[in-house]
């Protein structure tokens, strides 16, 4: 048993127990979780203490008389159909009136929007009314049989996290807790003079766990309850009159309802950012991050550390910016829900230390009668594991109810193993990442600022909207590769980065992902041609640089060999190329593979297109060479074990690299290694349940036989 790097949950009249698992895990802090509290006795544990805390919320007193300050968002009502001259809209029809409330306080003829859905025209102020007893809009002079919404202010009256967290215990009767926008200047001397008393009322704190900061990502309930608009990188409550006044002063125009909720997109992040999104991004973490900063400062004039939970209330922290190493945060803290999401928090710059918060959540949906919470547990350990030997974190924990997971045994002694093997990879690793054999690009609209982020609507929850895409991610965030996030911008602005071996463009048509109209750019298409030409790759996935354009929807179709009919060109004979059997890409796949939710219509341009895999007409996997460089069309990678092994080994062939793929490779695509040159040692990896035996091929040739039990991995010493 090992001790330290490790940050346990607890809670009042539970300091006997809670002892026990510190010694049992060998955690060397303690926490507090929402709607927990520290016992006063486990300070004589001496442990770190780290305590949660929430700048905008909890502070219900203050509110009082105070209901402006609160956060507000525009949302959208139902489409409702006028089947006369006149058609009356409730607001809130769908939505859950415990968290929200609608703002009539300001203005509605200046700061809402009627348009009319079929025709798409805003219609004037004049010909729509607002009746605040009853929250509904009535129209006059409608047009029969179109569809009209209503883009409204509401305040959210309810803390989204609190409120959700409310309803996942049903903690009853407890206070709702009221958030504030710290935009007015009240707001911001109560938060400051609070913060400084809570810090000397708590000198036992070691680590103030700001959670998060100010803005919610927008996550909205329905009337049943149940979640309606849940964005991780949603910036939908961030408005208010004041706010949208004082970017109209600075950016010199004003932002419209319509440039928040987009005809029901509430700015998803899949939509390409036009300039009144990335404006409002820009404006919101330049209008917060001076306030960050002095919370910070405050802190450290205490003598505590800062860390900052990437969850919650993070929109305008924006971690990836620029900018933010300059707020001095200590560390970070996120949810490890996969691997995706641990190199999200492990990559962020300029904190001295990462820690993920792995799962189960010790709360009631995953702990309770018959539930085997260690399932989850060991689940969530191989998916981060993955990601922590390419960028590790520091430190990991749990949070929740530690009552609850004591109840389970079987989870006790799970989470002892998992603590034992995660201090032990930092420590035989020395807490840098193992050796890549290429650096893989991916290109969208949002480049570095949304990395690790990409195709994700809910915190690590794929689903068949976006698993072709998300799987990309996930397999590659264990793979032996170096992973780089860059915009159409940089490019056009830079051109590729240098090292950069291969670019990955995925995503449905017409997305930020994709990049729609950004491949309408002649000077982006002729960047990426001649790149690859010069002797790079290029892996395409989905719909690729679509855009219908001078007869081609592929921008890239002639990089990747590929394009997609869509009924421009019945008319045109397609003679597909007879199917390539023998080729690295495929050499080990005998089964059918797993290409997720169909892409229709994709065929060969050319009887060079090499097509691996096809069925029912659609190209599902080909490769191309083009002039010293290759390029290659996926049509989906949801993510699996095999889908990992065939994605590393198409960035191998497209980079040219097919001759050093054998070196640090296993050949069971259920385990993986990880080599690490300066600690001399490497790690193979067993990432199922089962036990599993592999053959791992080192440099030079040499093979090494491996057995592993299940979720195992071994070390073993490596001389070049």
């Amino acid at each position: 048993m090992s001790h330290g790097r490790f940050t346990m949950p607890t809670e009042e009249n539970f300091f006997e127990e809670s002892k026990k698992l510190a010694e049992l895990w060998g955690a060397d802090a303690v926490r507090n979780s929402d709607g927990t509290q520290l016992d006063h006795d486990v300070l004589d544990l001496g442990k770190r203490v780290y305590s949660a805390y929430f700048p905008t919320r909890g502070h219900n007193e203050f509110m009082v008389g105070k209901m402006r300050y609160v956060p507000q968002v525009y949302l959208l009502s139902e489409r409702t159909l006028a089947e006369g001259e006149s058609v009356t809209i409730p607001l809130l029809a769908t939505y859950f009136e415990e968290q929200l409330q609608v703002n009539h306080d300001d203005d509605p003829a200046q700061y809402w929007e009627v348009i009319d859905r079929t025709s798409g025209e805003t219609l004037p102020t004049a010909s729509w009314s607002y009746d605040a007893t009853t929250d509904c809009v009535t129209i006059t002079g409608a047009t029969s049989m179109h569809e009209y919404t209503v883009t409204f202010l509401a305040y959210v009256i309810w803390d989204p996290v609190q409120m959700y967290n409310h309803i996942t215990n049903d903690w009853g009767d407890k206070e709702h807790e009221i958030a504030f926008d710290p935009r007015h200047p009240e707001v911001r001397d109560f938060m400051y003079e609070t913060l400084e008393k809570w810090l000397a009322d708590n000198p036992h704190v070691d680590v103030v766990r700001f959670t998060t900061f100010f803005y919610q990502f927008t996550l909205i309930f329905n009337n049943l309850r149940r979640e309606k608009i849940v964005d991780w990188t949603g910036f939908q409550v961030t408005v208010s009159a004041q706010a949208l006044a004082d970017f109209e002063k600075q950016y010199g125009y004003r932002m419209r309802p319509e440039d928040f909720v987009d005809a029901g997109s509430y700015g998803s992040s899949f939509v390409n950012p036009g300039k009144p999104q990335r404006d409002w991004l820009d404006f919101t973490f330049h209008s917060v991050q001076h306030m960050i900063k002095h919370m910070v400062d405050l802190t450290h004039a205490a003598g505590k550390e800062a860390m900052m939970f990437l969850g919650d209330q993070w929109i305008g922290t924006e971690p990836y910016s620029k900018e933010y190493p300059g707020l001095g945060m200590d560390a970070i803290v996120g949810s490890v829900g996969d691997g995706t999401t641990t190199r999200m928090i492990a990559d962020i710059k300029g904190v001295r230390y990462h820690e993920g918060r792995f799962l189960p959540y010790f709360f009631p949906d995953s702990f309770y009668d018959g539930a085997d919470p260690s399932i989850e547990a060991w689940d969530n350990w191989r998916k981060a594991r993955r990601a922590i030997l390419r960028s590790p974190l520091e430190r990991m924990g749990y949070g929740g109810y530690l009552s609850l997971a004591n109840k389970f045994p079987t989870f006790v002694e799970a989470v002892a193993h998992i603590a034992d093997e995660f201090r032990d990879i930092y420590d035989r690793s020395g807490g840098v990442g193992a050796q890549p054999q290429l650096t893989v690009a991916f290109l969208d609209a949002w480049g570095e600022q949304r990395s690790w982020q990409g195709f994700t609507v809910a915190h690590a929850l794929p689903n068949k909207y976006n698993r072709n895409y998300y799987g990309i991610l996930e397999a590659i965030s264990g793979m032996r590769v170096n992973v780089r996030f860059i915009s159409f911008a940089d490019v056009l602005e830079g051109g590729v980065p240098d090292d950069v071996d291969v670019i990955i463009n995925a995503g449905p048509a017409a997305t930020s992902y994709s990049g729609g109209d950004a491949w309408a750019n002649p000077a982006l298409v002729s960047a990426i041609r001649a790149w690859v030409r010069s002797g790079k790759g290029f892996v395409g996935v989905g719909q690729p640089t679509a855009i219908d354009r001078q007869g081609r929807f592929f921008q890239l179709a002639d990089v990747l060999g590929v394009d997609e009919e869509i009924y421009r060109s019945l008319n045109v004979d397609k003679y597909w190329p007879e199917p390539t059997e023998d080729h690295f890409i495929t050499a080990e796949f005998e089964a059918p593979l797993d290409f997720g939710e169909t892409i229709t219509n994709t065929f060969p341009i050319s009887q060079d297109t090499a097509v691996l895999r096809a069925e029912g007409g659609e190209v599902q996997l080909a490769a191309n060479d083009y002039g010293k460089g290759r390029g290659v069309y996926l049509s989906g990678l949801p993510y699996s074990a095999t889908n990992a092994r065939l994605l590393e080994r198409i960035l191998f062939w497209v980079a040219g690299a097919e001759e050093h793929y054998a070196e640090w490779s296993s050949s069971n695509p259920d385990c993986e290694v990880a080599y690490f040159p300066a600690s001399r040692c490497y790690a193979v990896v067993n990432n199922t349940g089962q036990p599993q035996a592999t053959t791992v091929a080192l440099p030079g040739g040499e093979r090494v036989d491996v057995e592993l039990e299940g979720s195992g991995i071994l070390w073993k010493d490596y001389e070049d």
